[in-house]
């Protein structure tokens, strides 16, 4: 069987145009494989499409790799694949490293790869997965801690690029949709070197916003896979999720997800979707209005006919309970209409009249008889009342000796203590500081006390002077002392 070069093109075959000379299927397909595998060893770099596997019964993977021009059916057996560091994926750039084969029952040829790794985008969205991993499991993406956006946000603040298109369709999107609300427009880089940065300061001055946002919109127009590689940076996603104002991403196209789309508060395919999320329609808002009046007005009439309802019922039993109230004091009232002292007051007046005269013969009859007693008693008592008198006088005339005699005691008991007295006093009398004061002699007091000494003040002291009818304030002005000598001479 002639060879095939690895070309791919055939030598040429000298054939005559009879059929004696014309290939069957299965030989032309055995050339076609013979060439094949003559083929050496391969590395080719394409784009993994149609993936599927592995497969549920036999464990390998189909699918097909691709170019900008070309596409080729790709095999990967089931041990081969065991081996992989990566899940493959459609839309990964990816080195496969192995032979072409064909299928002789169908004469379909295939690229059987023994290894793959990543190479070029593919390479960045492994990375991008690992992080996003590492997000996930450190909470960022989760529902929970997300922050609801409110339905009609009314200062709305944007981080992008305010030399681009983007810029611009927010600002008309909410114009259109609703102009009541107040946009502030916060510039940063959206690309290239420092950009990462840039939007996280970008993030800190819209936060920082008096009064503050009631969200930040962190959008950017479409672009490739390296040109949103951005906003997959670690420090910018974590600094989404900090952000203290619920942060709305609008990154891309539909089709594009970044991992700040997914710690993000709320993730929107584009910018325009971003803006409009935040911003409902004008008509949107009348409608709202209009339905919740119409519940209002609705909830109202119900709360309205059900406190009439319960107010009626109320009424009822308030009127039933009055009557029943009314009924038994007529009853009361009737009652003591019928007593005999509203019925008839002067027959009460009668009767109490009657029983008073008959109470005062009672109490005549026996004032009489205690008189008669009395009467009676006092004359058997008359012997004896007058014993007694006599020995009362006896008694009485002896008592006033017994006094007279006491007196005449007392006073002369009396006498020599009332002497000692008065010449105690008249000797206290004469020693007194005041008969001394009272002859034009004086007491002074200094700062200690009494004054004996001149000694005892000094220039300055505050002194008071005690005379028989006063006291006198004063200031030494000076203290002269003298001797024993002039003292005497003196």
């Amino acid at each position: 069987m002639p060879g095939w070069n690895l070309t791919g093109v055939a030598p040429a075959v000298s054939r005559t145009a009879s059929g004696d000379d014309a290939l069957s299927v299965s030989q032309a397909v055995e050339m076609a494989a013979g060439a094949l595998d003559a083929l050496p060893q391969l590395t080719v770099l394409g784009e993994v499409t149609g993936f599927r596997g592995p497969n549920a019964r036999s464990g390998h993977c189909y699918f097909q790799i691709k170019d900008d021009s070309c596409a080729v059916d790709c095999i990967i057996w089931r041990g081969s694949y065991a081996k992989r560091t990566f899940e493959l994926r459609d839309g990964m750039q990816v080195q496969f490293t192995g032979n072409f084969n064909l299928y002789k029952a169908t004469g379909r040829m295939s690229f059987v790869a023994r290894s793959f790794t990543l190479a070029g985008e593919g390479l960045l969205r492994q990375q991008v997965a690992a992080l996003a991993e590492k997000l996930r499991r450190e909470g960022l993406m989760d529902d929970a801690r997300k922050r609801r956006i409110p339905v009609f946000c009314t200062r709305v603040a944007v981080v992008t690029s305010l030399s681009g298109a983007v810029i611009d369709d927010v600002k008309r999107t909410l114009r259109r949709r609703n102009p009541l609300v107040e946009l502030i427009c916060v510039g940063s880089k959206v690309q290239g070197e420092g950009a990462p940065e840039e939007l996280i300061e970008g993030l800190a001055r819209a936060a920082a916003i008096e009064p503050a946002p009631d969200c930040i919109l962190l959008v950017r127009g479409g672009g490739s896979f390296e040109d949103l590689m951005t906003f997959n940076d670690e420090a910018l996603a974590r600094a989404v999720a900090e952000c203290p104002v619920p942060v709305v991403t609008g990154i891309g196209h539909e089709p594009d997800t970044s991992i700040c789309d997914m710690v993000s508060d709320r993730r929107c395919s584009t910018p325009t979707a971003a803006a409009e999320s935040v911003a409902p329609a004008m008509s949107d808002l009348v409608d709202v209005l209009e339905a919740r009046e119409r519940r209002l007005v609705v909830s109202v009439s119900g709360t309205v006919r059900s406190a009439a309802s319960a107010l009626d019922g109320q009424q009822g039993r308030m009127g039933r309970a009055m009557q029943a109230r009314l009924d038994r004091l007529s009853i009361a009232l009737d009652a003591a209409a019928h007593r005999p002292c509203l019925a008839s007051p002067a027959g009460m007046f009668e009767r109490r009249r009657s029983d008073l005269m008959q109470t005062a013969d009672r109490f005549t009859a026996a004032v009489a008889r205690s008189q008669e007693r009395f009467e009676v008693e006092l004359a058997g008592m008359a012997p004896r009342l007058s014993q007694t008198t006599s020995a009362l006088a006896a008694r009485r005339h002896a008592l006033d000796l017994f006094t007279s005699r006491m007196a005449h005691e007392g006073r002369t008991l009396l006498a020599g203590r009332k002497a000692d007295l008065a010449a105690d006093a008249a000797a206290l009398d004469a020693l007194s500081p005041l008969k001394v004061l009272a002859r034009g002699y004086s007491i002074t007091y200094g700062p200690s006390g009494v004054v004996t000494s001149a000694s005892g003040v000094a220039a300055g002291d505050d002194i008071r002077v005690r005379l028989a009818d006063g006291d006198v304030y004063a200031q030494v002005e000076s203290v002269t002392v003298q001797t024993g000598a002039q003292a005497q001479d003196d």
